[in-house]
Formats: C-alpha cells, sequence, structure tokens
C-alpha cells in the first residue's frame, strides 16, 4: 500500500505514541468509573482519544493525500531549539536553580523571557508585538493564578519581593 501523505503518517504516529504513553502512565493510578473517577480516568481517557485520533490521521495517510506524497522536509533546528529553550527559561526563572546561581525570577519575568525566546523562533521579531503579548500573557496568568485559583507560587523576582 503506497502511503499517500508522510506527514500525515508521521503526525498519526507521534499522536499514538503520545497518547498511548499518557494511558500506559495514568493505568498505574487509581481509575475509577465514570460515576467516581480516580485520578488516572481523566489522563487515561485523554491518552486514549489521542491515541484513537492519531491512529485515524495514521490510515488516513494511505487513503488521502497530495499527488507527490507530502514529504518531510528537513527539522528546523532553530525554531525547535528556540522553543524548548523557551520553556527551560521559564521553568528556571520562575522557581531558580541555586545549584547554577540562577535566582527566583517569579512568574512576570519567567514569562517575559519565554515569550521574548520562543519569538526569535519566527521568521520575523517585532519587538513591539512580543512585549504587548507577553504583558497581556502575564496580566492573564496572574489574573487566573493567583488572583482567581489562589495559587501561591512567585511573581515578581525574590530579590524585589523579598
Amino acid at each position: 500500500m503506497l502511503l499517500k501523505s508522510q506527514k500525515d503518517f508521521f503526525s498519526g504516529l507521534l499522536f499514538m505514541t503520545v497518547g498511548g504513553a499518557f494511558a500506559y502512565g495514568a493505568s498505574t493510578y487509581q481509575v475509577g468509573t465514570a460515576a467516581r473517577m480516580g485520578p488516572g480516568y481523566f489522563p487515561l481517557l485523554l491518552g486514549v482519544l489521542l491515541a484513537l485520533m492519531g491512529a485515524v490521521i495514521a490510515v488516513r495517510s494511505f487513503i488521502a493525500g497530495t499527488p507527490d506524497g507530502d514529504h518531510i522536509g528537513a527539522i528546523a533546528w532553530r525554531p525547535l531549539l528556540l522553543v524548548l529553550g523557551a520553556n527551560v527559561a521559564f521553568g528556571a526563572l520562575m522557581i531558580g536553580v541555586p545549584s547554577l546561581g540562577i535566582p527566583q525570577f517569579g512568574l512576570v519575568v519567567a514569562i517575559f523571557a519565554q515569550v521574548a525566546i520562543a519569538s526569535l523562533a519566527a521568521e520575523k521579531f517585532v519587538l513591539t508585538e512580543v512585549l504587548v503579548l507577553a504583558a497581556i500573557l502575564a496580566v492573564g496568568s496572574y489574573a487566573a493564578f493567583v488572583m482567581l485559583l489562589g495559587l501561591q507560587f512567585p511573581v515578581w523576582p525574590s530579590f524585589i519581593a523579598g
């Protein structure tokens, strides 16, 4: 059987792998029933649904596609590393890494850094757009997590907030 879309096939495999891993990991928790859900119920259900969705996408890759087979191009290393690095930077700045001498910078600084680093992955970097997006995300995150949910974590750098 001829593969008509490499992108869909490998995307489906990725979804099936991630969904299967989540379902497997969730099965170690108490699942419960639909009426009385345990802590593993939702992750298990989500993992199974993601794996099923991946299977559908992978099967469709044999049926529908482009005439040239929708080949996968080269890996875009720069954007990949910048987006992953932005998430690592967020975690490191949010709570700090004392063993590396990085102090705790808090939510606001971590969000600004994350957005700025991830934005470098785009073809065009516009500083005003980055700052506006970071400000909206910082205010929204503060409102959602600190004010509405009452979660307690550092919002400002430790050397400012004390």
